[in-house]
């Protein structure tokens, strides 16, 4: 994802401010949900009158010696979500990335792509549009078809323009609808885009939610119902984003998860679990042992960080990057 910062229907929790070092009295998760919507729907527009955080101690986000010490070494592409750090103008934020190690950023509009490549990075998922209805709307219902294919003819052509790999869409709330029913939909609307996809070499990444704590009702909540979506699509340029925080709290079982279903995935998101926030020894996921796993598949995608930093946000960006550089 994300993770990313893109609307739900039936999500009310507050905006949570990432990386504010507090934990708010409302679940994580349901702060989750509202700020990648919230970020969403505000749009570009409103970055440049977002504030500055202090700059993390042993990441200045000017230059120095210590900016310039030896990154580690690892086989994973590894890009950062824009949502949680939202409040680090974008140039700033890309920047500091970039120092850190990794090598693009996630969840981007379509005026903030030639942003991060000014910096040396790439927009490594990219959005089609900004509905605030984004997660909710998808290709599960062929009512939704018309206007999702439409979005996508316009991104994925834009998108190989400013050399973005991938661009996000959503299966959408399950509104009474069996799994059979929501995979066929599915695979039907999914293949009318496959063929520009593949021609643009810019792949569509559908992305696998929980519907257990932070979007009631999204049908695409289990990697067997995407994976079948995947098989019927046939297409190297339709991929799962698999949010392995998501899938965590859905099934668990991650590392088998990704090995058996590493054909069908393009994308993976983070964040740790409960609470989506930081990937330490404050949640239940060995992040090293699952990075090892996804790069032993020898897995060309990236690995975007999607978590909200409860401490100084680019320090917890950089512990995230040195975790899962295996």
């Amino acid at each position: 994802m994300s993770d990313r910062e893109a609307g739900s229907g039936g999500r009310e929790a507050a905006k949570r401010k990432a990386g504010d070092g507090k934990r708010e009295a409302e679940t994580a998760s349901a702060a989750q949900s509202a700020s990648r919507r919230d970020f969403l729907a505000a749009g570009a527009a409103t970055l440049g009158a977002l504030a500055v955080p202090r700059p993390a101690s042993g990441l200045p986000l000017s230059g120095s010696s210590a900016s310039r010490l030896p990154l580690p070494a690892s086989r994973l592409k590894q890009s950062a979500s824009r949502w949680p750090y939202s409040k680090i103008p974008l140039p700033e934020f890309a920047k500091a990335a970039k120092r850190i190690g990794l090598a693009g950023i996630d969840l981007l509009q379509p005026n903030e792509w030639d942003i991060v490549r000014d910096a040396g990075l790439v927009c490594s998922m990219g959005y089609a549009n900004d509905r605030r209805d984004f997660l909710s709307t998808g290709f599960n219902d062929r009512a939704n078809h018309s206007m999702l294919l439409k979005e996508l003819e316009g991104a994925i052509p834009l998108a190989k323009q400013h050399g973005v790999p991938n661009v996000i869409a959503m299966f959408g709330n399950r509104a009474g609808k069996s799994d059979a029913a929501g995979i066929a939909a599915s695979v039907e609307g999914l293949s009318k885009i496959k063929s520009l996809a593949e021609e643009q070499g810019v792949t569509v990444c559908v992305e696998l939610l929980n519907s257990k704590v932070d979007h009631k009702d999204y049908q695409g909540d289990h990697t067997a119902f995407g994976v079948e979506v995947m098989k019927g699509v046939g297409s190297p340029r339709v991929k799962l984003l698999y949010d392995i925080y998501h899938m965590q709290i859905m099934e668990g079982d991650v590392i088998r998860t990704i090995r058996d279903n590493i054909a069908y995935i393009g994308h993976f998101h983070t964040g740790g679990v409960p609470g989506r926030h930081e990937l330490d020894g404050t949640q239940e996921l060995n992040w090293r042992a699952i990075a090892t796993a996804i790069a032993d598949l020898k897995f060309t995608g990236f690995l975007a960080h999607e978590f909200m930093p409860t401490r100084d946000p680019l320090t917890s960006l950089k512990e995230a990057f040195t975790t899962c550089a295996v």
